[in-house]
Parts: C-alpha cells; sequence; structure tokens
C-alpha cells in the first residue's frame, strides 16, 4: 500500500508542480516548453497545443486514479484517508514575524553591527549553505555552536551578548506568528475525528518553548524534533520516531511540509504520504478535507 501511495503522489506532483517557461534569445518569442514530468516537448509556440492536447487526456485519468486511490484508503479507515498527520514547524506551522536580517540589524545595530540588510541576508545564506564541520546534525541540543557560527558569519559580530539576546528572541512569541490562522479549529476537527496528530521538524530544543509561547503546544499528540531524535529530514528516522510516538504504521501517516527535499522526500522514503505546502495544499482546511474531515 505504501508503495502504492508513493507512486500515485510522486506523479500528482509532478502535474501539479509545474516548471516556470524559459524565454530564449534577445527578445525571440520562442520558449521551451515542458511536460508536467519536465521534460522539453516543444521549443516553438505553435506546437504547443498539441503538447497540450496530449498531456490532457494524462492528466485527466490521473486526477482520477489519486480519486479512487482516495476513496479507497477512506473505506479501509472509516471514511479518512490517512490515521495520522505529521506537520513541519518553520515555513508551514509557523514563519518569522519579521525578515530575518531586519532582525539580526536592528538587535545588531548597538553591538556595532554594520552591514546593510541585504549583506546580512547573502552571508547568511552563504554560511548556512556550508558543511557544518562540528558535527554530521547541525541542531544539536540548544544549537548554540551552530547558531553562534551563523550569526558571526552573517554579521560579523561575535560578542556574545549580541548572540544571546538575538537566540533568546527566538524563543518568544513575537519573533513568530501562525501560517494558517484557521490551524487551531482544523487541529480540534482532525482530533475529534480521530486523526493523531505530530510535530516533526529539524530545530534545536528551543522548539518545545516556542510552541509553548504560541499557545499551540497542546493541539499536538506528539512532536518529534531533530535535536532530540538526533536525526534530522530528510532522515527518514526522523519520520518513522512521529510513527512511533503516535502508534501508527508509516503508510497511515501523512506529513505536510513546504520543502520539497527534507519533507516530501524524507517522508516518502519513511514510507509515509506526504504533501508539499503552497502548492499540494495551501491550508490546513484544504488537508483536513483531503484526509476527509470537514471543517
Amino acid at each position: 500500500m505504501a508503495l502504492r501511495t508513493r507512486i500515485i503522489t510522486r506523479a500528482f506532483s509532478n502535474l501539479t508542480h509545474k516548471p516556470k517557461l524559459q524565454v530564449l534569445g534577445n527578445g525571440s518569442s520562442d520558449v521551451i516548453r515542458v511536460d508536467p514530468t519536465g521534460s522539453p516537448v516543444s521549443n516553438c509556440g505553435s506546437s504547443f497545443s498539441t503538447a497540450a492536447a496530449t498531456v490532457e487526456a494524462p492528466v485527466e485519468r490521473l486526477f482520477g486514479l489519486v480519486k479512487e486511490y482516495e476513496d479507497y484508503r477512506r473505506g479501509l479507515y472509516g471514511g479518512l484517508t490517512h490515521k495520522a498527520l505529521f506537520v513541519d514547524a518553520v515555513g508551514t506551522l509557523v514563519i518569522p514575524s519579521q525578515p530575518m536580517a531586519q532582525i539580526y540589524k536592528h538587535i545588531g545595530e548597538k553591538y556595532g553591527v554594520e552591514y546593510s540588510e541585504d549583506e546580512i541576508l547573502q552571508r547568511y545564506r552563504w554560511a548556512y549553505g556550508q558543511p557544518w564541520r562540528r558535527s554530521s546534525l547541525r541542531y544539536v541540543n540548544d544549537g548554540r555552536p551552530f547558531w553562534q557560527h551563523i550569526v558571526s558569519c552573517s554579521t560579523g559580530c561575535s560578542d556574545s551578548q549580541y548572540f544571546e539576546e538575538l537566540y533568546n528572541y527566538y524563543t518568544t512569541e513575537k519573533a513568530w506568528h501562525l501560517c494558517d490562522p484557521e490551524a487551531e479549529r482544523v487541529f480540534q476537527a482532525l482530533r475529534a475525528a480521530g486523526v493523531k496528530l505530530a510535530i516533526v521538524s529539524n530545530f534545536d530544543t528551543r522548539l518545545r518553548p516556542v510552541l509553548r509561547a504560541l499557545n499551540c503546544d497542546h493541539w499536538f499528540d506528539a512532536v518529534a524534533v531533530s535535536a532530540e531524535v538526533e536525526a534530522e529530514k530528510p532522515n527518514p528516522t526522523i519520520f518513522l520516531k512521529a510513527c512511533e510516538l503516535l502508534g501508527v504504521n508509516p503508510d497511515d501517516a501523512v506529513h505536510v511540509g513546504d520543502d520539497r527535499r527534507n519533507d516530501i522526500w524524507g517522508a516518502r522514503d519513511a514510507g509515509c504520504d506526504a504533501w508539499l505546502w503552497g502548492s499540494d495544499v495551501v491550508s490546513f482546511k484544504e488537508v483536513a478535507q483531503r484526509i476527509g474531515v470537514e471543517v
């Protein structure tokens, strides 16, 4: 069953995540057009209608197959497609209330940070993208060594007081807000319908205080955070730990997250279903409806 889930979901994702068309040449109207799997099918506007017609029929058949499979799962689970929902934290459940570079700059000014917000952002991206040589995991326990490195590289400031003020800021409710204001109502409906809920997140040990600060920790039956599990997405281990905490099999669960590599590929490698936040689903109400719970 898990294999069939992954095959259908991957095919469905290819149809819903369409690459952008790219213009070639200096003002040329010619474009590279792609089919739903990303393969070139034409490099001129005149043949696009033929390609579109070729794709249309398989699209309709695949949508029918997805519906048939979801109906099949609802028959297994008493009207539900899944017994458990996993939710990514940052970028899906919560997002920063202000841009990172703005906060780094604002708090850092009294400590002598002179870089502009654009410079801080560029340096942050470079530092975050480099391998972390001190450990196989970025977030070990409270994550301080990793974040000290990131802050120092991003701002050029190694002042310990600056780091502590910045680090502690991201444990408070003013640093974060919910992506979806309907989240609480939806999660209540899901739990009332018997769906178990868990957070699955690459984060340090501040995640639990953050959830408490936002008064949403009680929405979930379990929290699988990488700093505690000692495995970071896309490692399947963290998803399997969430299954263990909820007492469900991987193919009973669907994970929702905003990162294709960490959330979608990682969850599927663990045997779970997965939906890309912002593309496959755009609200938790839609998540609930796809599972089979009306809100």
